[in-house]
């Protein structure tokens, strides 16, 4: 916790409280559903929770503004982003039910007043956002699709509305259809090994 103190110099007590209660919840919810590999159980934090929290590297959400995490899994980016911007709100869902359940008793438990959840897939979700997060579901050209319906075209940020996507390794080619994509280097802000291929692909839609 206190690294984190440092990533995000503004962070409150409450939210570091809520950010510690994550990994003895998600360790017990891994016992019923197997959310996440025992690997990655080890490296919670890094690989879960600090991955997540990438996307606030690259943009930092207003009060009022509306995130729709795709494929949210067991909530992922979605949970550490709802924490660390408590005045934006967070629509996670996922086509799993069973993952949704466990996003649901997560944010009742650190009493996230944020986040809505559903188990419906993307391409039924009909509200307007003003960013989409993703943690690597499918390839771009699938996504886009999926997801550009919801994207309102009135901007209030510093980026463009559009796509916040955690992707890794090399994205040329699967980027060439898309020029206006931007790559930021997650090794940038987080100096661990975890991080050297990581990336956040932004792309206005």
């Amino acid at each position: 916790m206190d690294k984190l103190a440092q990533i995000f110099p503004n962070i409150s007590e409450q939210q570091l409280n809520q950010f510690k209660l994550l990994a003895p919840l998600y360790e017990d919810w891994n016992t019923k559903i197997n959310l996440i590999s025992r690997k990655d159980m080890d490296s919670f934090f890094e690989r879960h929770v600090l991955h997540s929290l990438g996307i606030a590297k690259v943009m930092e959400f207003l009060s009022q503004a509306k995130v729709l995490d795709v494929g949210t899994g067991g909530g992922f980016p979605g949970i550490p982003l709802a924490i660390l911007f408590p005045e934006t709100h967070f629509f996670l869902i996922d086509s799993i039910g069973k993952k949704i359940k466990v996003v649901q008793e997560v944010s009742n438990v650190l009493k996230l007043k944020n986040v809505s959840s559903a188990h419906i897939r993307a391409e039924d979700f009909s509200e307007k956002i003003d960013f989409v997060v993703s943690r690597a579901v499918t390839k771009m050209e699938t996504f886009v699709p999926w997801v550009k319906k919801n994207v309102r075209s009135t901007h209030k940020h510093t980026l463009k509305n559009g796509i916040l996507y955690l992707k890794g390794g090399d994205l040329k080619e699967e980027l060439a259809a898309f020029p206006k994509a931007k790559e930021f280097s997650l090794k940038d802000y987080f100096p661990e090994p975890f991080f050297e291929t990581k990336k956040v692909v932004y792309l206005p839609v």
